[in-house]
């Protein structure tokens, strides 16, 4: 016997609602389980499936208890009783066990059990009973699936729960024996009359059984073999009965219950097959939006990743826009101050130009001053040379005076010459000032429009900027609602993936009932 441990000795109560089902094979290993069999015993249903169902008994259970369910079952008859289970954790819990053969063509494939909640006063029986059988087993075993006493007390429980034939025959079988001593008696004492009337009420007694058991107790044990298959999941039987008594009415309320079955079950797999088809069509649909979903999520992270490094790329040239605005506002400042420097270079210029035409104009003077020392000169040289020898002296200052003013004349052409190629130098640069001043005015005018254009550009950016904000917070939005899109499809596949899995369950259980074609 299989012992499973630990065990904590704190019972798991059922609720009313739960009926706890399982199918198993000819070996005991389970092939279906309901839901309420996986919430019950704690066990995942991959542990289940495939695993003997011995996976739930307890160690409190007597042996005797499955001994004789088996002893049922092999004998193609349901068995009911009461059973202790194990969860998983090592609670435990007390059902109503109802184990059913399953048989297809005449042959048992395999054994449908359903639990149910027992009665507390049931449970409390059970447990006093199994403990005693634990403690002392010689006194109590379990029979039919209930406790009874061995020994004579066995014998006396036995015949107080005997079957209808049994007690048919108890009753007709002293009868039938009491006849046939009178019978005896009549025949040893010569009475021939009292004789036959003996052996005719024997036969009067057998015809009896025979009529019961033909009207009676055939009846009855093919309404019990019906019943049997439909427990066990057989709607495929089929009898009729023209009987108009009790026999009768119950024949054809079975035949009626099986019908109508057969029409429910039916119906139901018709029903649970057209809903399997949806459910794995929006479960494929699921599937193929969760994958779009998540796609799309995935494309809205990338363009929320790109707008924000956008947004950054854009904020940073709306900086660098505003850096450029104020240096080329520091530029046409300056600009504007070389320009007026320019323009005051070309004035000074002028000015040294004016003043280079006078001091020509005094050279010429100067020149005109010595041309007339040099006449005069001459002049005094031709008196001297009158006065003959008294002029000489006069003659020698006239002539030093004649070449000083020669001197001074050619100093003054030099110097004419200077400032004449001065003022020349002077005018081209008052006119290249004058050319550097507009070109300055035409620098500070362009200035001004790169400063206004930079302006707008700062502007434009910055607007930019805002529009590129909402767009990311428009783009960080359909984000945050498609990751809850993708959120609500994970939960509504997972919803219908649940769904598919019951549906699947209830195809399973379904499938346990053979209806007739």
């Amino acid at each position: 016997m299989r012992l499973n441990l630990p065990v904590t000795q704190q019972e798991y109560v059922l609720r009313e609602d739960q009926s706890i089902v399982s199918k198993t094979d000819t070996r005991g290993c389970i092939t279906y389980v309901n839901a309420h069999f996986i919430e019950v015993s704690g066990f995942p249903e991959a542990e289940l499936i495939g695993a003997p169902q011995n996976i739930v008994r307890h160690p409190d259970m007597p042996p005797a208890a499955f001994a004789d369910m088996w002893r049922v079952l092999k004998s193609d008859r349901p068995w009911t009783g009461m059973v202790k289970n194990r969860r998983k954790n090592g609670d435990h819990y007390w059902v109503l066990a109802n184990v059913t053969p399953v048989r297809e063509n005449g042959v048992t494939v395999g054994y449908l059990s359903v639990r149910t909640r027992p009665e507390r006063a049931a449970i409390e029986a059970a447990e006093s009973a199994y403990r005693r059988m634990r403690e002392d087993g010689s006194t109590l075993t379990v029979r039919n699936g209930r406790v009874a006493q061995t020994g004579w007390r066995g014998w006396v429980d036995r015949v107080a729960h005997l079957g209808l034939a049994a007690r048919f025959g108890l009753l007709l079988a002293p009868v039938a024996l009491l006849l046939v001593a009178l019978g005896v008696d009549a025949a040893w004492h010569g009475a021939v009359w009292r004789a036959a009337g003996a052996g005719i009420g024997v036969a009067l007694c057998a015809g009896l059984a025979l009529l019961l058991r033909a009207a009676v107790l055939a009846p009855l044990s093919r309404a019990m073999a019906t019943a049997r298959a439909v427990a066990g999941g057989d709607l495929s039987q089929h009898f009729s009965s023209s009987r108009d008594d009790e026999i009768g009415h119950l024949m054809r309320a079975l035949q009626q219950m099986n019908v109508n079955l057969s029409s429910i079950i039916g119906d139901v797999r018709v029903g649970m097959d057209a809903m399997l088809t949806d459910v794995d069509g929006i479960v494929a649909d699921n599937g193929d939006l969760s994958g779009r979903t998540a796609s799309q999520a995935a494309s809205l992270e990338e363009t929320a990743s790109s707008m924000e490094q956008l947004a950054s790329t854009v904020r940073a040239n709306a900086d660098h826009a505003q850096d450029a605005s104020r240096l080329a506002s520091t530029a046409c400042d300056i600009a504007e101050r070389g320009g007026a420097i320019v323009a005051g270079a070309g004035d000074a210029m002028r000015e040294i130009s004016r003043a280079a035409h006078r001091i020509v104009d005094i050279i010429g003077v100067i020149d005109g001053i010595a041309f007339q020392t040099n006449i005069l000169a001459l002049n005094a040289a031709v008196e001297a040379a009158r006065a003959g020898e008294q002029g000489r002296g006069f003659a020698v200052v006239a002539t030093e005076v004649r070449a000083l003013a020669q001197r001074s004349a050619g100093a003054a052409r030099e110097i004419k010459s200077l400032i004449e190629e001065s003022v020349t130098r002077v005018d081209d640069g008052a006119r290249r000032v004058e050319q550097a001043g507009v070109t300055m005015t035409e620098m500070t005018g362009s200035a001004r429009q790169v400063s206004s254009l930079m302006e707008e550009i700062r502007l434009a950016t910055r607007e930019q900027s805002q529009g590129i904000d909402q767009v990311n917070s428009a783009v960080a939005e359909m984000d945050r609602i498609t990751q809850q899109n993708a959120a609500l499809v994970d939960s509504a596949a997972v919803a219908s993936g649940g769904l598919q899995r019951q549906a699947r369950q209830l195809q399973a259980a379904m499938a346990m009932f053979r209806v007739g074609r």
